[in-house]
């Protein structure tokens, strides 16, 4: 009787299934056969994917329940709830993220949906999820933010300050979110006040006005198009007796100085003439803002500098003052650098940049206390790391970075709870059936996450060794790289393919310390790597760089080759030496032409006299550029030291910078 039962049950299967691995996984659920490897039956997630992707929820109910043990189990319920996210109950949100813990699905799964009904204005359903999304990217956290102000907790506004002054691109979220808070009490009228400016001097009359209305101002919008059409014949005439006439005149200074720098400069002192004092430094604020922020439009310009120092005074918001820090830096002007760093919010002055520039300011002092406090900052941030403001201020106190290569090993049973950890085996089973990268790096990272979360140094290891072993080097670095107290520098700093990256950097007349250095920014050494403007491979060279390099080289370019790892090398060694040669011989002015191209490089270097590499650096007007150069100059300073270059030091590796067109 059992005997038939089973027979009809696996009729029943057959002629439900339409594929072999479809067949095997319910066999294997049922006990009918023994699974041989739990790998081969989550190959099902690419198909149960392809489903979900054409939205057969008929299909997906089907794997949910074949797949249901499995490690990807979750995934077709995941997709299910996706489909039609802002119409779920929470409770569904709430009862998958209860039974999948801690999980990277659950908790994109829970931000994804706050998010939702943030849209639909329908906070109360949002803030049962609340408490399972615990890692907000800043559209996520905004819209965490708009539910608990919405529903009680008034609080949350202070922590938010910097949406509410942000004049940049944010997230839709956090454009509301700035909305809401003109309703707080807690919002000053000084804060109403800034807000005002600021969003005058961007230019976002919408809301302006209704952030003025806050305040009892009434702002006209046919006022503000007729100013945009001609606000340089309205400066000159503007009147000047109230509150809306100096928001006008913020707002017409703002237009100009976005159109014409150099007018805005000519007419800022006119414009701020018989105005209050707060009035007049916003004025100048205005002025020093958009010009330090069009430096690629505008290059850079003293008089930026002068009309911040004018607007020192009126409160900066957070993004004012970097870049009033950072015009500071470009010009060597280390008093305004201070005050610029003194204006800044206490988490942005504490990090270990403003840190190490406050010291870099403060040494500049003939007073023996204040050169003193710069020593001590050095002191403190050269032992708190290795990353680029460490090992700057590890050069600042004459310290040389040196020492043994890290080697920490991950014990037995670090791989045996690696083994057991779901986190992991979620991502390691994706990366075996060759799953999307969106998803596998998502699991890898999640669960490299919950292991830093507990400093779990062990788990950490055992992950990138077994990354690093499998050729898997980019997650390898990910998880090496956030080890608190045990590091392995084989693993943080992978050397794949040493012979050709080492004979080839030496035949293009480099350091490999550098070539690694940049390959590692660029790919994380992953050789398939393409960027979303077309470069490829190890080091990410763009097809028409590999047209110039070839023929450079005497060679027929074609493109299939650019996949190959030793011709992506030979080529990507050569050109960054072409560069650099353009360049002075500069290795920063290199790297950063790298990135960004060789003339911005050179457009970017000093009209008048040289300046120090770290100070060229941090006033990089792009942000990926100058995030950039300071990872791949550190990056090269640990691999000096991994190819036993003997004692690094980063000052040195950035050599100072020549005024331009200076052979």
């Amino acid at each position: 009787m059992k005997m038939n039962k089973q027979h009809n049950f696996i009729s029943s299967v057959t002629r439900k299934l339409n594929n072999k691995k479809s067949f095997r996984r319910m066999l294997a659920a049922s006990g009918v056969i023994a699974c041989s490897s739990v790998y081969a039956l989550d190959e099902q997630f690419n198909d149960a994917l392809r489903a979900a992707n054409s939205s057969n929820m008929a299909l997906l109910d089907q794997y949910q329940y074949e797949m249901q043990n499995d490690v990807l189990g979750y995934y077709p319920e995941y997709w299910k709830l996706n489909s039609n996210l802002g119409f779920q109950p929470a409770a569904s949100i709430i009862s998958f993220a209860q039974r999948y813990p801690q999980s990277a699905m659950a908790e994109k799964l829970s931000a994804d949906y706050v998010e939702e009904k943030v849209k639909q204005a329908n906070f109360s359903e949002a803030k049962p999820v609340l408490s399972y999304v615990t890692n907000p990217d800043q559209a996520e956290s905004c819209a965490v933010a708009q539910v608990r102000a919405q529903t009680g907790d008034a609080l949350v506004y202070a922590e938010y300050k910097d949406v509410w002054l942000a004049t940049d691109s944010q997230p839709e979220s956090c454009t509301g979110l700035g909305r809401m808070m003109l309703s707080s009490p807690l919002m000053t009228a000084q804060d109403r006040q800034q807000r005002l400016w600021v969003l005058l001097r961007a230019g976002q009359s919408g809301q302006a006005i209704a952030t003025a209305q806050t305040m009892g101002l009434s702002l006209s919008l046919a006022q503000l198009n007729q100013i945009q059409s001609n606000p340089l014949e309205y400066i000159w005439n503007a009147p000047k007796s109230n509150d809306a006439d100096y928001a006008y005149l913020i707002f017409a200074l703002g237009r100009i100085a976005d159109n014409d720098l150099t007018n805005a400069l000519g007419n800022v002192q006119r414009a701020a003439q018989d105005t209050p004092q707060a009035v007049q430094k916003y004025l100048y604020r205005t002025v020093g803002y958009v010009g330090g922020t069009t430096v690629m439009k505008n290059n850079f310009n003293r008089e930026v500098l002068n009309a911040f120092d004018q607007s020192y005074g009126y409160p900066f918001s957070p993004e004012e003052a970097e870049i009033y820090a950072r015009q500071s830096i470009r010009f060597g002007a280390w008093e305004s650098l201070i005050r610029a760093i003194d204006a800044m919010s206490v988490t942005q002055k504490q990090e270990d940049r403003w840190q190490y520039w406050l010291a870099r300011a403060s040494e500049q002092r003939s007073d023996a206390a204040s050169k003193q406090a710069a020593q001590q900052i050095y002191r403190k941030l050269a032992q708190s790391g290795d990353d680029y403001h460490n090992l700057l201020a590890k050069d600042r106190i004459g310290e040389r970075y040196n020492h043994q290569p890290y080697n920490e090993q991950p014990s037995a049973q670090d791989a045996q709870r690696l083994n057991q950890n779901i986190h992991f085996r979620r991502a390691f089973a994706l990366r075996d059936i060759n799953a999307p990268a969106s998803y596998t790096n998502r699991e890898w990272n999640w669960a490299v996450r919950q292991a830093y979360l507990q400093h779990d140094d062990g788990l950490l290891l055992a992950a990138a060794k077994r990354a690093h072993d499998m050729g898997w080097y980019d997650r390898a670095i990910y998880a090496a790289d956030r080890t608190t107290s045990k590091h392995n520098d084989t693993y943080r700093y992978a050397m794949p393919h040493r012979s050709n990256v080492t004979s080839h950097s030496y035949n293009a007349g480099i350091d490999p310390a550098w070539a690694y250095g940049l390959m590692r920014q660029e790919s994380r050494f992953v050789t398939s790597a393409r960027s979303h403007v077309g470069a490829g491979g190890l080091m990410q060279i763009m097809p028409n760089t590999a047209k110039l390099v070839a023929r450079q080289m005497g060679e027929t370019y074609n493109p299939a080759a650019l996949s190959e790892m030793n011709t992506n090398i030979r080529y990507g060694t050569y050109y960054l030496s072409m560069i650099q040669s353009q360049l002075s011989g500069n290795a920063v002015l290199a790297t950063a032409g790298y990135n960004a191209g060789p003339n911005r490089a050179r457009r970017w270097q000093p009209d008048f006299q040289t300046m120090a590499a770290d100070q060229y650096t941090e006033s990089i007007p792009l942000l990926e550029t100058r995030d950039y150069v300071k990872h791949v100059m550190t990056n090269a300073t640990h691999y000096g030291v991994l190819l036993g270059q003997g004692p690094q030091s980063l000052e040195k590796r950035m050599s100072t910078i020549p005024v331009r067109n200076t052979p």
